[in-house]
């Protein structure tokens, strides 16, 4: 059996609530449309390795609610294994979202207990760890978390891939212990504190390969993709052009792609290709984790 991908991070529940407007303080408004959409971006990315058909384990921590059961369930039902999935007492991880007509949106997201995922849970799953080909980690569990994490995945030497989202400041020796890490360009910009411009792509991605890292990925949306290595390899991905529904979760299905043609033996380039055309397929569906591409979708894009 080859070597798991393990997914560390985020399992929310996205609660979606869509009005002719987003109201104010004190104002109540009757809504249009309510619905319930899976989602976390540690979970998400479980769920685009999954639905490729590679071995996916999560760690992670779900609420005893019934919410918690929900997403279990979810995650159970596509493949992922959530052996490692902890249950602590309280809410899990939810983001309230309400949505305007005019496609506005405000968010409160409630960690719940995706703040139980702790250093000392890591540790309690080390060896889960340790048997990884590759891990995938975000920014939606403690720091402290995630700085653990890659001191483990330094020391057994599994490469760590890096969503540096949402952007917040990290330490700058954190930079040496990733594999790659995969900014979009709102957060390439937070990370080296100033705007990318269109034309400065590929500056970006030196400025982040000299801040250690040894492999970025710029995942540039609608324009495709940037990547390139310490070692001098880099190249443009041009984008797959679709008809986009709904863009939420594309860079965790991008991520989760990427893991998982790595792990299948493709190349850098062919891994970023392979990556762009399961962002690509998503974008056509609406959703987070309902959206994720399997692999005849993902060959006959790119074969088209």
């Amino acid at each position: 059996m080859p070597n798991p991908i393990v997914v560390v991070g985020s399992i929310n529940m996205d609660l979606v609530a869509s009005a002719q407007h987003i109201p104010a303080g004190g104002e109540t408004i009757l809504g249009t449309s309510f619905h319930t959409n899976p989602g976390g971006k540690g979970a998400n990315q479980a769920v685009a390795v999954a639905r490729l058909g590679y071995p996916v384990q999560m760690i992670g921590q779900l609420g005893s609610d019934d919410l918690g059961q929900h997403l279990r369930t979810g995650l159970d039902r596509v493949g992922v294994d959530t052996t490692a999935v902890g249950t602590v007492p309280g809410s899990s991880g939810v983001a309230l979202i309400t949505v305007s007509e005019a496609g506005e949106n405000s968010i409160v997201v409630v960690p719940g207990a995706n703040s139980q995922v702790t250093p000392a849970y890591l540790d309690q799953h080390a060896a889960l760890i340790r048997g990884a080909g590759i891990v995938l980690a975000q920014l939606e569990i403690p720091l402290e978390t995630v700085l653990h994490l890659a001191d483990l995945c330094a020391q057994a030497n599994v490469p760590l891939i890096l969503d540096p989202a949402p952007a917040r400041e990290l330490p700058a020796d954190l930079f040496a212990k990733i594999a790659w890490i995969t900014p979009n360009e709102t957060e390439a910009a937070f990370y080296l504190g100033h705007a990318v411009p269109e034309n400065k792509t590929e500056a970006a991605a030196h400025e982040l390969l000299d801040k250690g890292a040894r492999g970025v990925v710029l995942k540039l949306g609608s324009r495709g993709s940037y990547f390139a290595q310490a070692t001098g390899s880099e190249a443009r991905i041009q984008p797959f052009h679709v008809h986009a529904v709904d863009t939420t979760a594309a860079g965790d299905a991008f991520n989760g792609a990427y893991a998982t043609a790595l792990m299948l033996g493709q190349s850098r380039l062919e891994a970023a290709m392979f990556a762009s055309a399961a962002s690509a397929v998503s974008v056509t569906r609406s959703g987070a984790q309902s959206s994720m591409a399997n692999m005849e979708e993902v060959l006959g894009l790119m074969q088209s």
